[in-house]
């Protein structure tokens, strides 16, 4: 049974910075393909980053520049730097696997992330 446990959301200003972890357990990371996305009120989920076990990442167009995505594949952990932080960034950020393009885990509780004055 694989477990995310994403942390590190929180309630920032514009402008401000948040660093989100997501922890995995029950499964080894391996090569997996492995991503951020984000559902804000109202809104689909969408991935926002991913990155290969290589380290290869991609970005949706509304945080290149501002988010980072990083993994620990010894901690089996995945990271992600978000910076310059907007209104449009609130949303509940969840982490998982990508296989074929689709989650491919159960989804975890998520984080939730409030960018407001």
């Amino acid at each position: 049974q694989v477990r995310l446990a994403e942390s590190g959301g929180g309630l920032v200003q514009p402008g401000g910075s948040l660093r989100l972890s997501c922890a995995v357990s029950g499964s080894f990371l391996g090569f997996s393909r492995m991503g951020w996305y984000r559902q804000a009120p109202g809104k689909q989920r969408e991935l926002v980053a991913d990155v290969t076990y290589g380290g290869q990442s991609n970005y949706e167009d509304s945080v290149k520049g501002r988010f980072t995505i990083s993994r620990d594949n010894a901690k089996n952990a995945v990271y992600l730097q978000m910076n310059s932080l907007n209104a449009e960034d609130t949303a509940v950020y969840y982490c998982n696997a990508i296989q074929s393009d689709r989650p491919l885990w159960s989804w975890g509780q998520g984080t939730q992330v409030t960018v407001s004055p």
